[in-house]
């Protein structure tokens, strides 16, 4: 298959609200050449971090806007314009491999169209930009809903999120303490001609100054070290592990921080690790025995507690929270096209549900380590702070970092270009059981 109609198939289904980028390309990256991978990927990925640019351009040429069967031209058109823009791919090429996967969508009458639009995108999309750039929405290719919501709470930092947005995130490896200390690992690098410095943050991190194939990492295969951004790694050790408690990992997969939490405290006497779905844990699992490592996996929505918790305290509860991902935009782009502004509530409301289901299973004098990959303080300080109101045995302490900035409840971390990816940490103490509960502590 040609992979620029490989990409806006995957695109496609992004566009029509039926799946993200995660789900839709590995069925079309089975179907191109294996040469052709990394360009699908390049083709989908590219299109959907500019598509707010992208699709104003377009607008501006179109005559009318694309009804919503045909999501699969639209999606196409907007490869288009993303090669013709932003890749090296030669503007003869662009046009006319794009224009030619009109037949394959059994759409010939989109043919004239593609052609035509691409062909003036090509001559005019700089004076045109000129024009639509003075739109913010435009000029830092975000969405208005998320464009307003980053200025509104960060007004002095907007511009330089939305920056690094855009840009091409950092390979980041997390080395597994249980083999080598940090400096050992980045000396095995430098034998073998790997050029990584040391985080500013992690005491394990090391990014790499270029992306790799981690089949050329010293280790990867027998578990020395695993890729993991920075902010995601400060996770186990904000949790104040030590030998003999049980741990909780709620929303756990892919299982980067179940896998560190075990590397960084080996004598722990229990880690449970639960997801919602089935399916999520198979990347859990395969991550546990690569690295060697053991943990209960529970297929369950947190909430009901009632259905998996066994009645037995933890000590230590990590909440990675279902979230707007907002701060992970550069990995995942698609969440500019997938993301609408109606969803932050409704995400907050759940945030605000797994804090109070999975409270009652702390023992007293236990932490819960409250974390989301968003930027937006609804999601973040705003849930901790309503959840400290209701609840009167909950208490909030202060975290062992220097990472991101402090704000009323816990520390956000904000992308950086070249760094970490956007995070939210809370760190909260049980002083005493709810009204009501029972005390088996």
């Amino acid at each position: 298959m040609n992979p620029r109609l490989a990409a806006a198939r995957a695109l496609a289904a992004v566009l029509t609200g039926k799946a993200s980028l995660n789900s839709s390309l590995p069925m079309q990256l089975d179907k191109v050449e294996d040469r052709d991978r990394g360009l699908t990927q390049d083709l989908a990925f590219g299109t959907a971090r500019w598509q707010p640019r992208l699709s104003a351009l377009a607008e501006r040429l179109l005559q009318k806007p694309f009804k919503s069967a045909d999501a699969d031209v639209e999606a196409l058109l907007l490869v288009g314009l993303y090669q013709l823009l932003y890749t090296r791919v030669p503007a003869h090429a662009a046009i006319g491999e794009t224009v030619g996967c009109a037949d394959k969508l059994k759409k010939p009458w989109a043919k004239a169209l593609l052609n035509a639009v691409l062909r003036r995108a090509q001559r005019e999309s700089a004076e045109i930009f000129a024009e639509l750039e003075r739109d913010p929405v435009v000029r830092t290719a975000h969405p208005r809903w998320l464009q307003k919501s980053l200025k509104a709470f960060w007004p002095e930092q907007w511009e330089a999120i939305c920056a690094a947005n855009n840009a091409h995130p950092p390979m980041i490896l997390r080395v597994n303490r249980r083999h080598h200390e940090r400096d050992g690992y980045l000396a095995l690098l430098e034998q073998a001609g790997i050029t990584a410095s040391p985080c500013t943050y992690s005491r394990d991190g090391i990014l790499l100054a270029e992306a790799c194939d981690v089949r050329q990492l010293p280790g990867f295969a027998e578990g020395w070290i695993s890729v993991q951004d920075e902010a995601a790694q400060l996770a186990a050790d904000l949790l104040d592990l030590a030998p003999g408690q049980r741990v909780l990992d709620a929303c756990c997969a892919p299982g980067g921080k179940t896998c560190h939490m075990l590397e960084v405290e080996p004598a722990l006497a229990e880690v449970v690790a639960i997801d919602l779905e089935a399916k999520r844990l198979v990347r859990v699992r395969e991550n546990l025995e690569r690295l060697k490592l053991d943990a209960q996996l529970i297929a369950a929505d947190a909430r009901d507690t009632a259905a998996w918790w066994d009645g037995k305290g933890f000590q230590r509860i990590l909440l990675d929270a279902p979230c707007s991902a907002t701060g992970v935009i550069r990995r995942h782009p698609d969440i500019k096209l997938a993301r609408k502004a109606d969803d932050i509530a409704a995400l907050a409301a759940l945030q605000g549900e797994l804090l109070d289901a999975l409270w009652p299973t702390l023992e007293v004098g236990g932490i819960l380590l409250y974390a989301t990959c968003s930027t937006l303080p609804t999601e973040n300080t705003e849930v901790i702070d309503a959840f400290l109101a209701r609840t009167p045995g909950a208490r909030e302490l202060d975290l062992a970092t220097q990472a991101g900035l402090k704000q009323p409840h816990g520390r956000q971390l904000l992308a950086q270009e070249g760094g970490h990816d956007g995070f939210y940490y809370a760190k909260l103490i049980k002083i005493a059981a709810t009204r009501g509960q029972s005390q088996r502590e």
